[in-house]
């Protein structure tokens, strides 16, 4: 058995992570934690997010090199790892062209989504040796087939912690929208966060199309009513409002229903009476 072992060793070689370049595409939550984890390690770690929050931003080490873009990222890195969500402009984001760009060698991990990664460009990159080893837990029939592949099963949330992390997360997300109209990581609308001043707030759900917005302000001075603060995000078709009032009256349910019939508003509700 000793000597099966000591034969054995030879298929688990490779080299060290230490001094060698990181690439992290994408720097949300996971990100910046991976990020920072191999500044800690000694890695020498370059970052790319065209869309970085001012809270990731604070949390990111300062040691992380900032890439000026994803093409100058993937071509200065030995290790290049994924970290944005799947949508319609980032499925098969990395193609045919990023992998030509990409560093010989390089190694490419995808714990993100299976579909922001070519399959087709990645065979070629792997049979022309620009990629040495592709390392995903979005293992498919394809894939799985393929030399220097590395597939593992989706684990996400497969611990007892992070089961009960995950539902923690859930029940305090869905109290912080029903008592302050408080979105976070929601599937369709987009994050849309205000701190609670007191004042009375508005939660509106709106398409995302032009004039909506004027004619919400114009309903709210037209009920004689002031807007204290003023929140609008959006993603896709969708947009999202929260407004807090310098004053709550009876005015303010006239308000809602005005709103609730205004063309594009989907619905609207006081979320707190000052």
């Amino acid at each position: 058995m000793d000597k099966l072992v000591e034969k054995g060793k030879g298929q688990f070689t490779g080299p060290e992570i230490q001094g060698k370049k990181l690439g992290v595409i994408g720097l949300g939550a996971i990100g910046v934690l991976v990020a920072n984890a191999a500044v800690g390690l000694g890695m020498e770690v370059y970052g790319f997010d065209p869309f970085l929050s001012v809270d990731a931003a604070w949390s990111l080490s300062s040691d992380v090199i900032k890439a000026r873009s994803m093409e100058a990222l993937v071509a200065e890195c030995d290790y290049i790892t994924i970290h944005i969500p799947l949508n319609d402009s980032t499925k098969n984001m990395y193609n045919k062209e990023l992998f030509a760009a990409t560093k010989k060698g390089a190694r490419l991990l995808n714990f993100a989504r299976g579909g922001l990664v070519n399959i087709e460009a990645l065979k070629d990159a792997i049979a022309d040796g620009t990629i040495t080893a592709y390392v995903t837990d979005f293992p498919d029939a394809e894939v799985i087939e393929l030399d220097n592949v590395i597939c593992i099963p989706h684990l996400g949330a497969s611990t007892p912690e992070s089961e009960e992390n995950c539902a923690e997360m859930a029940a305090v997300e869905l109290k912080q929208y029903l008592e302050y109209g408080i979105i976070k990581n929601s599937v369709n609308f987009p994050n849309c966060d205000a701190p609670y001043t007191g004042k009375a707030r508005l939660a509106i759900l709106h398409k995302n199309v032009s004039g909506v917005i004027g004619a919400i302000t114009a309903a709210i001075s037209g009920q004689g009513l002031n807007i204290d603060n003023m929140v609008n995000k959006s993603k896709g078709s969708w947009a999202y409002t929260l407004i807090d009032l310098d004053t709550f009256n009876g005015k303010c349910h006239e308000l809602v229903e005005k709103l609730s019939k205004v063309d594009g508003i989907c619905k609207a509700r006081i979320v707190k009476e000052a």
